[in-house]
């Protein structure tokens, strides 16, 4: 990884850091210009995709903006950073009920399906994208954000290599966020723009707290500051992606919406409850963490009812 600012003098230090900012605004800028350049293109052909491509992009903008008191301050507490994540939580769980299973059961009506097949289709769907999440996380390698955190230190004591936790960390992150940029692009593709928006800021607010979490967890694998800004706010990039793939298969055929809309409700599902909450509780902080749930789930539901 990149190493650390000379400390020979303050005049030096200050030096180093100017050219490492500069650097990162020259990337940022070319990176926002590119990602203006496809969402321009996109709107003149297929303007729910150019959305969906936005507001992935709004998603990342906001993990990054959660990596940024990392940079400047000290890691929050255990206690803080579980009530942040279980706010998370509460937000992503509103967001899979109110904006992708009471829209996928609506879809699969407008399809002629009824009763029992209604549901057993959505069903399937939820089942579905758990499914797949699991099945990557199996075959995947990566290292959960807190609770697998290696011991610090180098030699023999059984850590594992710095280059590999950081691998491990990025499978981590990807397998987190994808769910979450898959749900933007199968709303802007499927249903109506206000519902899609509704998941969208919800996703963004969420995804705060998310990027202080994992810009914390890499710092606390090792990794120096900046880089671990740097690599928390890159994490974000898988959402606009996600966003757009998803956006522009629900253009191909109105008989996907009801299951991808499951199919996403399912993973965020999974993620909730095999990463999210085991996490907050691990540490004595059910309370605050269940707290931090509950006002998130409010908010979110507040959102999506009153912006619909």
């Amino acid at each position: 990884m990149s190493a650390p600012a000379p400390s020979s003098s303050p005049a030096a230090a200050l030096r180093y850091t100017l050219r490492r900012t500069v650097g990162l605004l020259i990337v940022m800028g070319g990176v926002a210009a590119m990602a203006h350049a496809i969402w321009h293109d996109l709107m003149g052909r297929e303007p729910a995709v150019a959305q969906a491509w936005a507001a992935g992009w709004m998603a990342a903008a906001a993990t990054a903006l959660g990596t940024l008191p990392v940079w400047f301050s000290s890691p929050p507490s255990d206690r803080t950073r579980d009530v942040l994540m279980g706010f998370g939580a509460g937000v992503m769980l509103a967001a899979s009920v109110f904006s992708l299973i009471v829209p996928a059961l609506d879809a699969a009506a407008d399809l002629g399906h009824q009763g029992w097949m209604r549901a057993g289709l959505v069903g399937a769907g939820l089942l579905l994208g758990a499914g797949l999440l699991m099945l990557m996380e199996r075959l995947m390698p990566h290292q959960h954000f807190i609770k697998d955190e290696p011991a610090r230190g180098r030699g023999g004591n059984g850590a594992r290599p710095r280059q590999q936790r950081l691998w491990l960390f990025v499978m981590a992150i990807t397998l987190h966020n994808l769910p979450e940029g898959v749900a933007i692009g199968v709303a802007y593709g499927g249903t109506d723009a206000a519902q899609a928006s509704a998941l969208a800021t919800g996703i963004a607010i969420q995804d705060v707290p998310e990027g202080l979490v994992i810009a914390t967890a890499l710092v606390a694998a090792g990794i120096h500051r900046l880089p671990a800004v740097l690599l928390g706010a890159a994490s974000g990039v898988v959402e606009p992606i996600g966003a757009l793939g998803a956006a522009w298969m629900m253009e191909w055929s109105t008989m996907l919406l009801p299951w991808g809309l499951a199919v996403a409700a399912g993973a965020m599902l999974f993620v909730i409850s095999h990463e999210i909450i085991p996490e907050t509780h691990r540490q004595g902080h059910e309370v605050q963490a269940t707290t931090g749930l509950m006002v998130g789930f409010v908010l979110m539901m507040m959102l999506d009812t009153a912006l619909v």
